[in-house]
């Protein structure tokens, strides 16, 4: 039965090539090492994730980087300027990594992340360290060490309580494998943020045949129905016209909203703080005594967007 585990538990856990629940400022991952084949088809198994779909490898430094991937003049820039942080970047991959992890595709995701819990495990074990989100595969994420015990608690050792995520979603996926940067996933790192650095980029978003995770159709799904409004009043108007109002969950933002099953994700209408409280909302309202859950969708910029993007991909059947 996991429990919550130390920093020198989880090492060792990882050393024996077993799976652990660790923390990081996305979401919470199921990590394992990154070149131990057996520990990374665990990974799979626990999550029941399908193997097109690849995984992220977390490295402590932009050398560690260089060690498991090739890296353009570009995108050490892009390291430079974002990382640690909310930031995965595709590369080339060198032979240090089996293919298992990226599905078969000669790049790697790679990310060096900010919380210095999951630096300390890193640092400590010497390990590359692959972690998808710690959930059944295509549901909502965790953000807490809770969470990861509530749905994996019963086929894994542990996790570590590095408490709660302070970005709440998952991390900006960018393309830098070839001469062109590509967002994959939209993510903690907004695209006006990578603008800046990169100038114009491209979106693919989607794929069934995926170059990096979060990129499938349908994902994040909370176990309810959701409906997606643009607009707060068109929302309102359908609640009330609904022949069972307390049967309908709203997630929403800005101004209170009274109703019984329901979660706001910003009173104060910012983008970062909707986006760490998404997973914690969708989570509590999937578990709330409703058949649907409407939603508010947030506008469209700064992490606006990626915010929407899990909503709608939510949404999908």
């Amino acid at each position: 039965m996991g429990k919550v585990l130390s920093v020198t538990e989880a090492v060792n856990v990882l050393l024996k090539g077993q799976i652990v629940g660790l923390p990081t400022e996305t979401v919470y991952g199921l990590g394992a090492d990154a070149t131990n084949e057996a520990a990374i088809a665990e990974v799979f198994k626990a999550k029941n994730r399908p193997s097109f779909d690849p995984l992220i490898v977390h490295v402590p430094t932009l050398d560690a980087v260089k060690e498991i991937a090739e890296l353009s003049e570009a995108a050490e820039q892009l390291f430079l300027a974002f990382s640690p942080g909310p930031l995965t970047v595709v590369l080339p991959k060198k032979n240090t990594i089996p293919d298992l992890v990226t599905s078969g595709h000669a790049t790697v995701a790679v990310r060096i992340p900010a919380h210095p819990v999951m630096l300390e495990v890193l640092q400590s074990s010497g390990l590359y360290i692959a972690a998808p989100s710690a959930n059944p595969f295509g549901f909502a994420s965790p953000t807490t060490a809770q969470h990861v015990l509530d749905q994996l608690g019963s086929i894994i050792s542990g996790v570590v309580d590095g408490g709660p995520c302070s970005v709440g979603i998952e991390s900006t996926i960018v393309d830098m494998s070839s001469n062109i940067p590509k967002v994959l996933r939209l993510g903690g790192m907004a695209l006006e943020q990578l603008e800046r650095v990169l100038g114009g980029i491209t979106t693919e978003l989607s794929s069934s045949n995926p170059s990096a995770p979060g990129m499938l159709t349908s994902h994040y799904n909370p176990g309810t129905p959701l409906e997606l409004f643009d607009d707060r009043d068109a929302l309102l108007t359908a609640l009330k016209s609904n022949s069972n109002p307390n049967g309908i969950g709203i997630l929403y933002w800005g101004e209170t909203i009274a109703h019984g099953s329901s979660f706001n994700l910003s009173e104060l209408k910012s983008d970062s703080e909707a986006a760490c409280n998404l997973f914690k909302g969708l989570r509590l309202l999937g578990r709330a005594p409703v058949t649907n859950i409407y939603v508010h969708l947030l506008p469209e910029y700064g992490l606006g967007r990626a915010v929407n993007d899990r909503l709608q991909r939510a949404a999908n059947k």
